[in-house]
């Protein structure tokens, strides 16, 4: 069936590990007449948890999509991982919808997982609802959880429905806006009545929602203060455009396990919630480099955003879309603005969980998957050929943590390169190079837990055998002062020799560079370009540990020919000789590698944070307030002092804090240290 857009609720399910959001979405679709019967994490029959490694952990390791359809409106679940190890995936997701669900576990209360997800959709002005579940444990004070969530979420939000019963004996909850009780009878959840000790709250936060409701607009707010009240479709009304523009975040309690809620649950997706043309379009860019509003209709051409990648061993590439405006059908022709090809779709699926369904198009606002589109990344856009738009793509986090990897033999090595190209298509944070100067492979990711997942999946998944080694420090070196020296490549042997002989001058300077003073006919100009050759060579392996030299200028001064035995070979190797006469004169430094990094924490950390970049030899830039709230430090540090700094930093901040980092530039190496690394090269030669 295809839906319209107005029917359409494309929901984000988040929340911290471990809060219920799985079982939250196996309830629904439940409810909703999906499945005839509920999986469980436990029994590893969920409809989100397909994957084998997700049944291996008892927990989501990648996002998936079950929709459900709910008295004539479609509900796409999109169930996210918790781990921060998957924050793409929350990236991505929450660029292109427009609704979520935020679940929090009664039993823990707010969480870290908890505050960061709520500040990213508050950041992206995503209306959301709040879903306490596992209102059923024991030891639940919903009072003092809703003072915690005001306190530290926001005090916006407001129930929009209030549990009735405390612990073990919790079986039900009141729907506020339309002040009716629901009560679990063992089986299902039916209507009943508002008992006496509850109206007095019930009624002071009905209350409070119709105030709301009257400040949405000037006509309700002279009804409210008129005394008429307000009818039900007033209340509705107003509490949706609460909800679309911010103004209000509704709470709603239940148990997922137990399938209390979940009716009322989905009727306010319907009501509040909003459909994929609501809100502001997204906003693509043409060819000529106008911005142009994409209108979520079916009579616009096809605009698709791909916002996840899977691998699947029969079906190869799956890229999972939504659409932003147009209808796709099998057939068409997709251009894709990122990387400059055309596509042929020749495969359209609906997707539930790991289950693909043929379809023959799939309309606006709406959700699917193509197969068959290599080279196809996260956040791409893929747009009919004649109005070919392009989707700022997602700036995702770039790596943090390293490893070296060292495959086991050659088909190890060729199976790696290929596993690991497949897995960056699903992730973007995976970074992944071959280091030219150490010969090392470099393996990257956001934390080692990460990239332990990652290893696993290399292992169990693509057969490939390896092991780790600890990434070398890429060190150079430059010189300080000016030298000079002769290069003499001289060489008989009865015919033909070798003639070369090069009086240079080498001295520090900004960028590596070669030029000559000679005049005359002392050497050929022709021989020029082989006396830069030799220099440059010379400079690939310093004399002090065998690091490549940078910021050099050489200087031909002078030099010899022969008639007959000069060549090009004899001045380049003439050129290498004066290079390594002078470089001792010209007191040779090391040098290694800095990043800037931009640490995000809250203000608790800092203190610890700065001590903690001081001991790493850091260089703070500045400490700056973010728009969440956070404070921001940019330092410069180097290199070898953050290897593991992705683990400590997470010990330090109790997982809040976080960073990204990019290469900045070579510094000097504290001479005491850099005499321990020198010796200890020497020692391993």
């Amino acid at each position: 069936m295809i839906y319209t857009p107005d029917k359409i609720r494309n929901i984000a399910v988040v929340g911290h590990q471990g809060s219920g959001k799985t079982t939250l979405v196996e309830s629904l679709a439940y409810k909703a007449g999906l499945i005839s019967k509920k999986g469980s994490i436990e029994g590893k029959d969920t409809l989100s948890d397909y994957l084998p490694d997700e049944k291996k952990k008892l927990c989501s390791l990648s996002t998936s999509i079950v929709p459900i359809t709910h008295n004539g409106y479609k509900f796409n679940l999109i169930d996210i991982p918790g781990n921060d190890d998957f924050v793409y995936e929350l990236l991505g997701v929450t660029r292109l919808i427009k609704g979520a669900v935020l679940v929090i576990d009664a039993s823990k209360g707010v969480q870290i997982g908890t505050i960061k997800d709520f500040k990213a959709l508050k950041k992206r002005n995503i209306p959301t609802f709040l879903f306490i579940n596992k209102l059923d444990k024991e030891n639940i004070d919903f009072e003092l959880l809703y003072e915690e969530i005001k306190e530290k979420l926001d005090k916006r939000c407001v129930p929009f429905s209030y549990p009735i019963g405390k612990q073990n004996t919790f079986d039900g909850f009141i729907n506020i806006p339309k002040m009716k009780a629901r009560r679990y009878n063992g089986k299902e959840c039916v209507d009943d009545v508002i008992y006496q000790e509850k109206r007095q709250v019930v009624f002071a936060l009905h209350n409070r929602l119709t105030e709301a409701v009257a400040e949405t607009n000037d006509q309700l707010l002279e009804k409210y203060f008129s005394g008429e009240p307000l009818t039900d479709e007033d209340i509705e009304y107003g509490l949706r455009e609460s909800v679309l523009k911010g103004e209000l975040y509704p709470i709603i309690v239940g148990s997922a396990l137990k399938d209390i809620g979940m009716n009322t649950l989905m009727d306010m997706f319907a009501e509040y919630l909003p459909s994929p043309s609501d809100l502001k379009p997204i906003i693509g860019t043409t060819e000529d480099g106008n911005n142009i509003p994409l209108l979520t209709i079916d009579e616009e051409e096809p605009v698709l955003s791909v916002f996840k990648n899977s691998f699947n061993p029969y079906q190869g590439l799956i890229s999972i879309f939504k659409v932003n405006c147009g209808v796709v059908h099998i057939g068409d022709e997709l251009y894709c603005s990122n990387n400059g090809k055309t596509y042929k779709v020749s495969t359209l699926f609906s997707i539930c969980g790991e289950k693909l369904t043929p379809v023959e198009e799939v309309g606006a606002g709406d959700i699917g998957a193509l197969t068959k589109m290599d080279d196809i990344h996260l956040s791409y856009t893929l747009s009919s050929p004649d109005k070919k738009v392009l989707i700022k793509p997602v700036k995702y986090p770039s790596s943090t943590y390293f490893k070296a990897i060292v495959p086991e033999t050659k088909a190890d090595s060729d199976r790696l390169f290929q596993s690991v190209e497949k897995m960056k298509l699903e992730d973007p944070t995976i970074s992944f190079e071959k280091n030219n100067i150490t010969n090392q492979i470099i393996i990257g990711s956001l934390s080692s837990s990460h990239l332990s997942y990652i290893l696993d999946k290399l292992k169990d998944n693509y057969k490939v055998k390896f092991t780790l080694e600890k990434p070398k420090v890429v060190y150079k070196e430059t010189i300080t002062t000016k030298g000079e020296a002769e290069g003499r490549y001289i060489k008989q042997s009865g015919g033909s020799g070798y003639y070369g002989v090069v009086d240079m001058s080498f001295e520090p300077s900004e960028e590596t560079e070669f030029t000559s003073t000679v005049f005359g006919g002392h050497v050929d100009k022709g021989y020029f370009p082989a006396v830069e050759k030799g220099f440059r060579e010379a400079l690939e392996h310093g004399g002090l540990i065998g690091a490549p030299v940078i910021h050099v200028k050489a200087t031909l001064t002078d030099g010899k020919q022969h008639p007959v035995d000069s060549n090009e070979m004899a001045f380049k190797n003439a050129a290498i000789l004066a290079f390594r006469e002078a470089y001792e004169k010209c007191h040779p430094i090391l040098l290694e590698p800095y990043d800037q990094i931009k640490v995000v924490i809250t203000s608790e950390y800092l203190g610890p944070v700065l001590s903690d970049m001081s001991k790493r030899r850091g260089k703070i830039l500045s400490t700056e307030e973010s728009d969440e709230g956070n404070l921001e430090v940019v330092a410069l540090v180097p290199e070898a002092e953050i290897q593991e700094y992705a683990n400590e930093l997470k010990s330090t901040t109790k997982g809040t804090g976080y960073f990204n980092l990019e290469f900045h530039d070579y510094e000097p190496v504290p001479t005491a240290l850099a005499e321990a690394i020198i010796k200890e090269h020497q020692a391993e030669k």
